[in-house]
């Protein structure tokens, strides 16, 4: 095993580690993993396995915003309060590392709906399908990494 193979492995485990508790940029990471054994090879082998990567994670990356989000708004949540989500969960990202994107978001839905709705009653059903959308945005993320690792893995057992 190779030097770049030993780095990207790392990078690889690091990325995925990263989706998990998102500290770091995991399918950045996982891309840079890739990228790192397939450009010193050169042929058309790594290659295609960072093309077929990078493919993977830009859709991935795409559907971990558009399915979660169209399944709020689907299931009634207004586009303000989701705006809401999205502004208290940066805030959060910055105020509590690690989690505090995805406590930000969950919070600023509960606190958009409890103000337009009135009751916690009538605020929950939202809050909880935010909390469903964050763990699917998670899980979207967490296959799109193994995959794109599955690709090269796939490749190094091949190549």
């Amino acid at each position: 095993m190779g030097a770049e193979t030993l780095i990207a492995a790392v990078l690889i485990v690091v990325g995925i580690a990263g989706i998990i508790l998102p500290v770091l940029p995991g399918l950045i990471l996982v891309l840079a993993g890739i990228a790192v054994w397939a450009v010193p090879r050169g042929d058309a082998l790594g290659w295609s396995v960072l093309g077929i990567a990078v493919a993977i994670v830009v859709l991935g990356s795409v559907a971990k915003y558009l399915l979660p989000g169209r399944r709020l708004r689907d299931s009634g949540v207004p586009g303000r309060t989701i705006a809401a989500g999205a502004v208290l969960g940066v805030v959060g990202f910055f105020v509590i590392p690690v989690v505090g994107l995805f406590l930000g978001f969950v919070l600023g839905v509960y606190l958009a709906e409890r103000g337009r709705l009135r009751t916690h009653e009538l605020a929950w059903p939202s809050t909880r399908g935010a909390l469903v959308a964050v763990g699917w945005s998670v899980v979207i993320e967490l296959l799109t990494g193994l995959l794109a690792a599955g690709v090269w893995i796939g490749a190094l057992v091949l190549g």
